[in-house]
Protein backbone atom coordinates (compact mmCIF):
# COMPACT_ATOMS: atom_id res chain seq x y z
CA UNK A 1 0.00 0.00 0.00
CA UNK A 2 1.78 3.26 -1.17
CA UNK A 3 1.16 6.30 1.70
CA UNK A 4 -1.11 8.15 -0.47
CA UNK A 5 -3.43 5.12 -0.29
CA UNK A 6 -2.80 4.37 3.48
CA UNK A 7 -3.28 8.18 4.02
CA UNK A 8 -6.61 8.56 2.83
CA UNK A 9 -8.07 4.98 4.24
CA UNK A 10 -6.81 6.30 7.90
CA UNK A 11 -8.07 9.87 7.16
CA UNK A 12 -11.77 7.58 6.06
CA UNK A 13 -11.40 6.00 8.97
CA UNK A 14 -10.56 8.63 11.87
CA UNK A 15 -13.99 9.79 10.16
CA UNK A 16 -16.35 7.26 10.60
CA UNK A 17 -14.78 7.00 14.07
CA UNK A 18 -15.87 10.44 14.66
CA UNK A 19 -19.23 10.20 12.99
CA UNK A 20 -19.78 7.11 15.20
CA UNK A 21 -18.93 8.75 18.52
CA UNK A 22 -21.20 11.37 17.95
CA UNK A 23 -24.01 8.81 17.22
CA UNK A 24 -23.49 7.10 20.31
CA UNK A 25 -23.63 10.16 22.35
CA UNK A 26 -27.25 11.57 20.51
CA UNK A 27 -28.56 7.61 20.98
CA UNK A 28 -27.66 7.22 24.84
CA UNK A 29 -30.46 8.26 27.37
CA UNK A 30 -30.03 8.85 31.20
CA UNK A 31 -32.23 6.08 32.30
CA UNK A 32 -30.02 3.43 30.79
CA UNK A 33 -31.88 2.69 28.35
CA UNK A 34 -30.82 1.46 24.67
CA UNK A 35 -30.99 4.27 21.69
CA UNK A 36 -31.33 4.02 18.58
CA UNK A 37 -29.59 5.65 15.72
CA UNK A 38 -29.87 6.13 11.56
CA UNK A 39 -31.83 8.51 9.53
CA UNK A 40 -35.32 7.87 11.22
CA UNK A 41 -33.95 8.35 14.85
CA UNK A 42 -32.43 11.58 13.37
CA UNK A 43 -36.00 12.42 11.82
CA UNK A 44 -37.62 11.70 14.92
CA UNK A 45 -34.98 13.61 16.54
CA UNK A 46 -35.79 17.22 14.04
CA UNK A 47 -40.12 17.05 14.32
CA UNK A 48 -38.91 16.91 18.21
CA UNK A 49 -36.64 19.79 18.34
CA UNK A 50 -39.03 21.74 16.08
CA UNK A 51 -41.88 21.00 17.93
CA UNK A 52 -40.92 22.12 21.08
CA UNK A 53 -38.31 24.91 20.19
CA UNK A 54 -35.51 22.67 22.20
CA UNK A 55 -31.96 23.11 22.11
CA UNK A 56 -30.88 19.39 22.29
CA UNK A 57 -32.37 15.81 21.58
CA UNK A 58 -30.79 13.54 24.58
CA UNK A 59 -31.85 10.90 23.58
CA UNK A 60 -34.04 9.02 20.71
CA UNK A 61 -36.24 5.69 21.62
CA UNK A 62 -38.10 3.21 20.39
CA UNK A 63 -41.75 3.51 21.95
CA UNK A 64 -44.97 2.09 22.55
CA UNK A 65 -46.38 3.83 24.44
CA UNK A 66 -49.89 6.37 24.55
CA UNK A 67 -49.84 5.51 20.72
CA UNK A 68 -46.15 6.57 19.95
CA UNK A 69 -43.50 4.71 18.35
CA UNK A 70 -40.64 6.88 18.60
CA UNK A 71 -39.80 8.89 22.14
CA UNK A 72 -37.03 11.90 22.31
CA UNK A 73 -35.79 13.22 25.16
CA UNK A 74 -35.58 17.02 24.22
CA UNK A 75 -33.73 19.99 26.34
CA UNK A 76 -34.92 23.39 26.10
CA UNK A 77 -33.74 26.64 26.83
CA UNK A 78 -34.78 26.97 29.92
CA UNK A 79 -33.16 23.91 31.73
CA UNK A 80 -36.10 22.31 31.29
CA UNK A 81 -36.82 18.30 29.52
CA UNK A 82 -39.87 17.33 27.99
CA UNK A 83 -40.50 13.89 26.39
CA UNK A 84 -42.17 13.89 22.96
CA UNK A 85 -43.89 10.78 21.33
CA UNK A 86 -44.04 10.58 17.56
CA UNK A 87 -45.91 8.16 15.97
CA UNK A 88 -44.77 6.44 12.58
CA UNK A 89 -44.77 9.42 10.19
CA UNK A 90 -43.15 11.27 12.99
CA UNK A 91 -45.65 13.74 13.57
CA UNK A 92 -45.96 14.74 17.38
CA UNK A 93 -48.58 12.28 19.49
CA UNK A 94 -47.87 13.96 23.06
CA UNK A 95 -45.22 16.31 24.66
CA UNK A 96 -44.83 15.92 28.33
CA UNK A 97 -42.30 16.86 31.45
CA UNK A 98 -39.33 14.27 31.47
CA UNK A 99 -39.93 12.14 35.09
CA UNK A 100 -36.40 11.62 35.49
CA UNK A 101 -35.37 15.04 34.18
CA UNK A 102 -37.29 17.52 35.46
Amino acid sequence: MNKRTFGAALAGAVLLAGASKGAVALAQSDDGDNGVTGADADRAAAAALAETHGVKANAVERDSEKGAVWEVEVAKADGSVVDVRLDGDFHVVLVERDSEGG
